[in-house]
């Protein structure tokens, strides 16, 4: 539903440091940037459709960038710029995994939803170029990022879709005490 944000996203955006700086890829009208900015978030809006982020303009803790992030463009995002999070939803363009993950700040959040193989035989999106192959998600992160959940399946709701859901964590040397490892952090599994 637009404007609704993805309980994906709502479920674990408890994650997201306190105050953290947001990234929205493909954020189109942005309810997942309303919704991190009305809790006190600051947020990136990026996408390609100028009205859309239009609709945006002078929200409190929302900046908005129109940029192509395909067709060759390069990632518009300085590379000096960290987020605490980067949210993607029912988008999928394959070049980017790697951007999403050098851009995000030490426990860093990705939270990502997008449409899944099989997809095609229930509706649209359908073309294989937009579906997400079994696992792809994990690969993409493997030895990078610290899988918090992932979920690979069908669901109804807001529609009946295909879908591949992950949330990682960008995890850097556990700390230690002397020579003996804290272990592993431990991540809240709900909010």
């Amino acid at each position: 539903m637009e404007g609704v944000p993805s309980p994906w996203v709502v479920r674990w955006a408890h994650l997201v440091a306190p105050g953290g700086a947001v990234l929205d890829v493909a954020a189109g009208s942005g309810r997942h940037a309303r919704w991190f900015a009305a809790r006190g978030f600051p947020v990136l809006a990026v996408d390609r459709d100028a009205d859309a982020l239009a609709s945006m303009t002078g929200l409190e803790r929302i900046e908005t960038l129109v940029a192509d992030l395909e067709n060759g463009a390069p990632w518009p995002v300085r590379a000096d710029r960290t987020f605490d999070a980067i949210v993607v939803t029912n988008y999928l363009h394959r070049p980017l995994f790697g951007h999403f993950v050098d851009t995000l700040a030490p426990g860093g959040v990705l939270i990502y939803e997008t449409f899944a193989a099989g997809n095609g035989s229930i509706g649209k999106p359908s073309n294989p170029a937009f579906l997400l192959e079994p696992g792809e998600l994990l690969e993409a992160v493997r030895g990078r990022l610290r899988v918090i959940a992932y979920e690979d399946g069908f669901v109804d709701d807001p529609r009946p879709a295909y879908v591949q859901r992950i949330c990682a964590v960008r995890v850097e040397n556990a700390l230690t005490i002397g020579n003996i490892p804290s272990g592993p952090p431990r991540y809240a599994l709900t909010g």
